[in-house]
């Protein structure tokens, strides 16, 4: 059995903006919490776990709460471990299509602990494989390595690797924003998508290279793993207890591997 610290924020804070695909105001709050992490939207409380998990064309929709990753994936990061996240707009904001604002907020008001977790089962490794997606997750030390693939197209493969800290998230990950190739643009804002970016706050992929300097040179695998990151948490295990591993991993197969971690564990929780 690995034990590990149950964390959550030590107050409430928000985060507002346009949703990330559809522009519309929107208006999030952070709260302390003490069962895991759900979402509430209205009366509805949505506890985020795989099975829970409504959509992941483009993003990862929670209940009725959509793009929920970025946050989750500051929630990794970090450590956090239990929160409620009250959402008014069914959508998380887009900030600067990273998780670093995410960052800034959460930490502004700090951590507090609030028990711990015991989990069983993460001694053996759990695979995920679908195609030439591959996610291994197993007991660890917190190191994480992704692997984006687009061959034959630039920018070609990109490797990440990193043993995860706080200030590791927060300085090399959280700051990789999301990304589109050149021709997409257009034909995902006619389909009502990711209307609350902007040239500064999206990656632009051309034919041959960055339509606008990185904050990274190699950005777009750097936001991958910070999705994966968010997504993976809705197994409820900690990145810090965790190595991971992933090749060409997505919102859909991200989830489903969550899903497959979350069947081969057992995780008590402890005041």
């Amino acid at each position: 059995m690995i034990s590990a610290p149950r964390f959550t924020v030590a107050d409430g804070v928000s985060f507002a903006g346009q949703g990330l695909h559809g522009g519309q105001p929107v208006r999030v709050t952070v709260h302390p919490g003490a069962d895991g992490i759900a979402f509430r939207a209205g009366d509805q409380r949505v506890p985020a776990t795989p099975s829970e998990v409504t959509d992941t064309r483009r993003c990862t929709q929670i209940g009725p709460v959509a793009t929920i990753e970025h946050l989750m994936s500051a929630f990794a990061g970090l450590g956090i471990t239990d929160a409620e996240i009250e959402v008014e707009g069914g959508e998380m904001p887009a900030l600067d299509g990273s998780a670093k604002e995410f960052v800034a907020g959460l930490q502004s008001v700090g951590m507090t602990p609030c028990g711990k977790l015991h989990i069983e089962g993460l001694f053996k490794r759990v695979y995920f494989v679908e195609g030439d997606v591959k996610v291994a997750m197993a007991a660890g030390t917190g190191r994480v390595r992704y692997e984006y693939d687009n061959t034959p197209r630039w920018p070609g493969v990109q490797e990440v690797e990193f043993v995860l800290s706080p200030e590791t998230y927060a300085h090399e990950i959280a700051p990789a924003r999301t990304f589109a190739f050149r021709e997409e643009v257009e034909p995902l804002r006619q389909m009502g998508l990711g209307l609350g970016l902007s040239e500064d706050s999206c990656v632009i992929l051309e034919a041959e290279g960055y339509a606008f300097p990185p904050r990274f040179p190699d950005e777009p695998a750097r936001h991958k793993l910070l999705d994966l990151m968010g997504d993976l948490l809705l197994a409820g295990v900690p990145w810090s207890v965790m190595q991971v591993t992933a090749h060409r991993s997505g919102h859909r197969t991200n989830v489903a591997a969550a899903a497959r971690l979350a069947e081969c564990i057992t995780i008590t929780r402890e005041n």
